[in-house]
């Protein structure tokens, strides 16, 4: 059995290109494996809240110290650690904004890097002090950007501050399997977003065949 954490950043419903593949990924993964499980969780229409002074205050705090006040204020996070803890996959439907992460998508990433829970940290620790608590996982980025060419290589490469963010992110804290999709083209609202969209389709329906293929393998 498989546990999928299906995430979409989008601020947008019907009009989300993300949110088509995401849920075109989960929807052909499950008439593949139906008896597998899937959480939601939409940081789109319900972002987590943001950091603030008490929250870093309240994870910093050993749990056996923690006031009722600081575990109230790091429920939200301990429920998306939680989650991301029961996963065995997660696919993330992530539009690019600006170059980077929706705000909702930032906020997730924020609430679930916790030091003891999806990392580790010891100052007196020989050699690096920080080390990975998560492993096994993998990760499906499903993308959507307004112009074309942020593919490794491509002439705005260097502006992609979504997937090489994200990779970096579940990299500390011990995902390090992860593939990217996505469509461009969304801004000039013609024919070549379409084709876009119809090559991501089909480079999601070929990815769910591989990964399920090799789920049961397993």
């Amino acid at each position: 059995m498989t546990t999928i954490l299906h995430i979409d950043a989008s601020a947008r419903l019907g009009r989300s290109h993300s949110r088509r593949l995401s849920a075109r990924f989960v929807e052909s993964w499950l008439a593949r494996r139906p008896h597998d499980t899937v959480i939601r969780r939409d940081v789109g229409l319900a972002p987590p809240p943001p950091v603030t002074e008490a929250w870093i205050a309240a994870a910093f705090t050993r749990p056996e110290r923690r006031t009722d006040e600081m575990r109230a204020t790091l429920a939200v996070s301990d429920a998306l650690v939680d989650e991301l803890e029961r996963a065995d996959l997660i696919v993330a439907g992530v539009p690019m904004y600006n170059f980077g992460l929706p705000a909702g998508m930032k906020a997730w990433v924020d609430n679930i890097v916790r030091v003891g829970r999806t990392f580790g940290f010891d100052r007196s620790r020989p050699g690096e002090p920080y080390w990975p608590m998560l492993a096994g996982k993998r990760l499906v980025t499903l993308g959507a950007r307004g112009d074309w060419g942020y593919g490794p290589g491509e002439r705005l490469e260097a502006l992609n501050h979504v997937e090489p963010h994200l990779r970096t992110v579940f990299r500390y804290i011990g995902i390090t399997d992860a593939i990217a999709i996505a469509a461009e083209y969304d801004e000039f609202a013609d024919e070549r977003i379409e084709a876009s969209m119809r090559a991501a389709e089909a480079a999601v329906d070929r990815l769910v065949v591989r990964m399920t293929e090799g789920a049961e393998a397993a």
